[in-house]
């Protein structure tokens, strides 16, 4: 009865107001920062791969483009909100949004895309699966690949 009576309650849909906290600090997250920058680079690839489209046509596409970022965004920010929501407390949520409301939180947002863009630059490319497997090998001598 006690296991019963935990999942039910583990199960309770968030309220309407951590629902609401979970949107804001999820407007204000590290996706939020990086899906626009994402967005631009894929529309500015997939543009540059039509060459045989006219000025007009790759306007079109980015305008298609940022519509359907918009649609996208819409529905990853509900999803990140409602995943905040689930997994953080209304008092959680409150102390992080309040944060972030302020000049510091404000700030560090700001300089957050420039500092993930800057360290990529910095580190360069990473393969992790690649990576590990050439650490095993050298480890191990098993995994390696044919030379």
């Amino acid at each position: 009865m006690f296991l019963i009576a935990a999942f039910a309650l583990a199960a309770a849909a968030p309220s309407a107001e951590a629902e609401r906290l979970g949107r804001e600090l999820a407007e204000m997250g590290t996706l939020a920062a990086l899906f626009p920058l994402a967005a631009r680079k894929d529309t500015d690839e997939l543009v540059a791969s039509h060459p045989e489209l006219s000025d007009r046509d790759k306007a079109a596409l980015r305008l298609t483009g940022e519509r359907t970022f918009e649609a996208g965004r819409a529905k990853l920010m509900a999803a990140t909100g409602h995943a905040y929501a689930e997994r953080l407390s209304v008092a959680e949520l409150r102390a992080l949004v309040a944060f972030n409301r302020t000049s510091a939180g404000r700030h560090y947002r700001e300089a957050m895309p420039g500092a993930i863009v800057a360290t990529m630059r910095a580190v360069g490319s990473m393969d992790f699966k690649k990576d590990a497997l050439a650490a095993f090998c050298r480890e191990t001598g098993k995994l390696c690949e044919t030379r």
